[in-house]
């Protein structure tokens, strides 16, 4: 019964529990990433990896499946069942690590060092951009109308990029940043205070998600630099 409570409504014992067990579970799900993400690096074959990138039926075809198992992921990760909760999250992990695959593959390849300076920028973003909401008292809640708008036309800018072929270019990625930042802000004022006690991992899930489109267009920044 105490499980369907919200986070607010906790003790402070058991909300402190409650953010160790979301953050422990990103922290997890990050690494699960990296391992992942490396084993398909050894794996995959460069030609693969760079048809990706030049394919646009086939980039369209790869954010479709996308879409579709992070829905199914998402929803299985707010399940009862705690092992579903779990397949969910694991799900995630996977298709993020399949589409990030093209753009680490070739920063793998040619500037290496871009992907750690990436990840320290997403890193300090993060915990500034959490440090926010748990040192304020301010509602964030506001941002989810944003959010699915700019999400839905983001969306729209990269499919017509694709089927047209046009780069999409310094500002977009900048746009982004800050969806993507905007969402880090979202999710952490739910998990302060929406969620429930028993939906830590799909909390996981959610931040996790937002973390990884940071980073991606972060990463997407460097790499137009050394263009």
């Amino acid at each position: 019964m105490n499980d369907s409570l919200m986070v607010s409504q906790l003790s402070e014992v058991e909300r402190a529990e409650f953010y160790r067990k979301t953050y422990m579970h990103v922290a997890v799900a990050i690494l699960a990433f990296g391992a992942v993400e490396y084993l398909l690096l050894q794996m995959v074959p460069l030609e693969t990896i760079l048809s990706l990138m030049t394919g646009k039926y086939i980039w369209l075809a790869v954010i479709g499946v996308f879409w579709m198992v992070s829905m199914l992921a998402t929803k299985l990760s707010f399940s009862v069942s705690r092992s579903t909760q779990y397949l969910g999250l694991g799900l995630f992990v996977l298709i993020e690590a399949v589409i990030f695959l093209p753009m680490l593959g070739i920063a793998s390849l040619y500037a290496p060092q871009i992907i750690t300076q990436a990840a320290l920028v997403t890193a300090f973003m993060f915990a500034g951009l959490t440090a926010t909401v748990f040192f304020t008292n301010k509602d964030f809640s506001f941002l989810r109308n944003i959010i699915v708008i700019g999400g839905f036309v983001a969306l729209g800018v990269i499919v017509v990029g694709a089927i047209f072929g046009f780069n999409l270019g310094l500002w977009f990625s900048l746009a982004m940043v800050g969806l993507a930042s905007a969402s880090i802000l979202y999710e952490t004022y739910n998990i302060k205070n929406v969620y429930t006690k028993g939906q830590y991992v799909g909390a996981a899930l959610q931040m996790f998600s937002s973390i990884m489109l940071l980073f991606w267009y972060i990463l997407r920044i460097f790499l137009s630099r050394r263009d």
